[in-house]
């Protein structure tokens, strides 16, 4: 992202993540990751000659509201701690409205502040007197986001689209890896976690790799179109040039 003296972030590009824990409601990553985004940061600011810098991070929520829960407003709390303008990015994903049948992908941008703290007492049953403990609250504050459109793909932005099913590939690999090094499995065993890890690739394929494929495909055609039409303009241009002359 590149920073803006205004309070304003104007992000460039992400880095894909691999996950740490995939559940069908939560999608985890290692903390090494975010900070090895910042030796990323270094290398985008030399390529693109601005200031940049990691100024928040993101995750998703499948199959749930794209809202932050209080591990996630708590987590963007701590971030805080070290930064003052970093961000939270949410996006809710694999949601299907019920009367078009139609998926829909929602996301939010929050940071956290801290409520009033509360301080309740509870009788415990260890000890005859009530304890009254002191709790930090932190609440969810909304910041705007807006989706700028652009004609031209940026180099780094495409280069991580790319990046993408090879980091599921890695995903796959290391979990049949990790399964396969298992002494006690019998030979069945091992063949069937073998079709599920061809099974897994083959979806990713389809998927993912596929559609990408056929999007770069018609991207590049696109751009041969638009080299066309400017150099016939060049042409119309100089013709009108020699013209004149």
């Amino acid at each position: 992202p590149q920073v803006d003296t205004s309070r304003i972030v104007h992000i460039h590009s992400v880095i894909i993540l691999r996950r740490s824990d995939k559940r069908k409601d939560r999608v985890e990553i290692s903390p090494e990751q975010l900070s090895a985004a910042s030796t990323e940061a270094e290398m985008l600011a030399e390529m693109t000659g601005r200031p940049m810098r990691v100024v928040g991070w993101y995750h998703s929520h499948p199959h749930i509201t794209v809202w932050p829960s209080h591990v996630d407003v708590r987590t963007q709390a701590m971030y805080q701690m070290m930064d003052q303008g970093f961000v939270g990015l949410i996006f809710s994903c694999f949601i299907e409205d019920k009367n078009t049948k139609t998926g829909r992908i929602l996301y939010t941008c929050f940071q956290s502040i801290q409520a009033q703290k509360s301080s309740e007492c509870k009788a415990m049953k260890c000890f005859p007197w009530p304890v009254c403990p002191s709790v930090d609250v932190y609440e969810r504050i909304e910041i705007p986001i807006h989706v700028v459109p652009h004609e031209t793909i940026g180099k780094v932005c495409l280069e991580s689209a790319v990046e993408l099913p090879k980091i599921l590939c890695q995903e796959e690999q290391d979990a049949y890896r990790r399964i396969h090094s298992l002494t006690h499995l019998d030979s069945v065993t091992k063949i069937h976690n073998g079709s599920v890890f061809t099974k897994n690739l083959c979806s990713q394929m389809s998927a993912i790799s596929g559609p990408l494929l056929q999007w770069l495909e018609d991207r590049l055609e696109q751009n041969k179109q638009r080299v066309q039409e400017l150099q016939q303009e060049k042409e119309k241009l100089l013709e009108e040039l020699a013209a004149l002359e």
